[in-house]
């Protein structure tokens, strides 16, 4: 497994992570065990796991802090994430989230609280979760990221936007006015704006990247047919039907990039994304054995080639020919 950097700094992780969010939880429907998972993960050359203290309330932070217990501190990297009262209500509009707290207080007592159900010392990442505008123009709250800096409870201070696609103002200006490390998106073969515009804010400013959905919620994992339906608390169940109708009719087109034996489709959708400059990490959400083997083996896969990726983008400027399609 790859180690890259994350931009012009010293953190350094492999180029597959692992996308914690969904250990414990339904919302990705059932996973194996989580210990196991991230047991196999270590072996497997993954050394960034991403969580949040919002998942779960604290839950998924406690399960990866277990899972990580007997780990070589230094060979691994914490990112984990903060900014909602996780004991509010969550709010009727604005995607079900619960409000947040941008002071300097939360802040520090957010992390203090992470470390403890994290069982370390420090998080090599700590990252914004779903800022808005008045999060990122706050000079009190990044002044006490720096002073947590300082203390070493953290190495390096980024953004991670949501809770859809988009927040392209909010992204482009913790570039241009903060030292954040990365910005954490939804970027992938079928959803590359404003990912496109945030690797090139990261070439100007030093910063980095991170993907998260990099399979598109699963359609570029192959394994979707016009009968698949989502039950229960699965997320994908509020997805509008035309989403996958029109993602099969995409990856139909994408096929071209599968090589018998050597690159599924997942993984030709996680050697696109490695393919950007500026690019530190894609973090997949794994929830079972086989997705881990496979995702982490997009590290051994074949990379794609000049006229792989030329292709991809004549057909994501097309918007793979369904907007004609639909008008003509």
């Amino acid at each position: 497994m790859r180690q890259r950097s994350f931009g012009d700094t010293d953190l350094h992780a492999s180029e597959i992570a692992f996308g914690t969010w969904a250990l414990g939880s339904d919302w990705w429907g059932r996973t194996d065990d989580p210990d196991r998972l991230i047991g196999r993960a270590l072996e497997l050359g993954i050394t960034f796991f991403d969580t949040g203290d919002a998942y779960g309330q604290g839950a998924n932070e406690e399960i990866v802090g277990r899972a990580l217990r007997r780990a070589d501190r230094g060979s691994v990297q914490i990112s984990t994430k903060f900014g909602y009262v996780l004991d509010s209500e969550r709010q009727q509009h604005s995607e079900g989230e619960r409000p947040s707290d941008w002071s300097p207080q939360h802040a520090r007592a957010a992390l203090e609280a992470s470390l403890r159900r994290l069982a370390t010392d420090h998080v090599d990442l700590y990252q914004l979760h779903n800022p808005r505008m008045d999060a990122i123009e706050r000079d009190d709250l990044f002044a006490e990221l720096e002073a947590l800096r300082d203390e070493g409870k953290l190495r390096h201070y980024g953004v991670a936007l949501g809770p859809a696609i988009g927040w392209r103002e909010e992204g482009l200006r913790a570039f241009e006015a903060r030292d954040v490390t990365s910005l954490q998106t939804v970027y992938n073969l079928l959803e590359q704006e404003p990912g496109k515009d945030f690797l090139a804010a990261a070439e100007r400013h030093g910063g980095a990247v991170m993907a998260r959905v990099p399979t598109s919620s699963g359609l570029l994992e192959d394994k979707y047919t016009l009968d698949t339906t989502f039950s229960g608390s699965d997320h994908r169940r509020h997805r509008p039907r035309e989403w996958l109708v029109d993602g099969l009719k995409k990856i139909d087109q994408l096929r071209f990039l599968v090589l018998d034996g050597e690159r599924t489709m997942a993984q030709a959708a996680l050697r696109f994304i490695l393919a950007q400059p500026r690019m530190a990490c894609v973090i997949p959400t794994i929830t079972s054995m086989a997705e881990l083997e496979e995702f982490a083996g997009a590290g051994d896969a074949p990379e794609l080639t000049a006229d792989d990726l030329a292709r991809i983008d004549e057909l994501y400027r097309s918007g793979f020919g369904l907007a004609a399609a639909a008008t003509g």
